[in-house]
């Protein structure tokens, strides 16, 4: 079947769909194993992982893999799993408790949860994306992903919308959650990180060689306005392993 037919980009579609809906099945299966607070992290992390070497055409048995990074993973996905989830409650309940208050600083303190609210969403979108991708430690997983959220603003707000779209259609169509409501929000936001990332670290590569080529040039620069008394001035070789005033002490 021709790579570029309609058949063929039916099925990969379709293959897609059926993918997501098993990372979908295999998420609460192994949230729930974890009673919840103790699995969703490991269960996040490993789903992530999956779905990058998805994205990167990696295949491997979805069950069999997903259930060795979950174990893999169990107490690094609980030390990220389990702050979130406290962050996200104490946001909540801060919430509720101000946005039931009509006084001036009730309002005002809402709003700032909310936006606390946003920016801590907008650094989750980026955190276990970043643990499927890089080797740090787990405070650098925190600081580095909200540094990315806040620094890479479109990147974050299309990863937010994707947020907001994936939760209103759980909420208007319930039926979707046990088979596509959290693997598709994974799945999309993995492949939309995995595509910033490589956008930042090609950019850092290419900083990283334009500075070292500058550098390159400046040493450059640099040798050409030493000069010896064996070539002529301006025009010095620097073969010369052994400078004059070498030769006249050694004399």
């Amino acid at each position: 079947m021709p790579s570029g037919g309609l058949g063929f980009r039916a099925y990969a579609f379709f293959d897609t769909l059926l993918w997501i809906a098993c990372l979908n099945i295999f998420w609460l299966t192994f949230t729930l194993l974890g009673g919840v607070v103790l699995g969703v992290g490991p269960s996040t992390a490993a789903a992530h992982i999956l779905v990058r070497d998805r994205v990167r055409g990696n295949a491997a048995p979805l069950l069999k893999r997903f259930a060795r990074e979950y174990f893999k993973n169990f107490l690094k996905g609980n030390l990220l799993g389990v702050p979130v989830l406290l962050v996200a409650a104490a946001l909540f309940l801060n919430w509720s408790y101000f946005s039931a208050g009509w006084d001036l600083g009730s309002q005002v303190a809402s709003m700032a949860v909310l936006l606390l609210v946003l920016f801590a969403a907008g650094a989750l979108c980026h955190l276990f994306p970043m643990f499927a991708r890089y080797e740090l430690t787990i405070p650098q997983y925190f600081l580095m992903s909200s540094r990315f959220a806040m620094r890479h603003l479109a990147g974050t707000a299309i990863l937010l919308f994707m947020t907001v779209a994936a939760a209103f259609a759980c909420r208007q169509v319930p039926g979707l959650i046990p088979f596509f409501g959290v693997g598709a929000w994974l799945y999309v936001t993995g492949w939309l990180c995995d595509r910033f990332f490589t956008a930042n670290d090609d950019a850092v590569a290419q900083g990283s060689a334009a500075a070292d080529a500058a550098a390159d040039g400046a040493a450059g620069r640099f040798r050409s306005s030493v000069t010896c008394d064996r070539c002529p001035a301006g025009s010095c070789c620097h073969r010369h392993a052994v400078p004059a005033n070498k030769e006249a002490s050694l004399a």
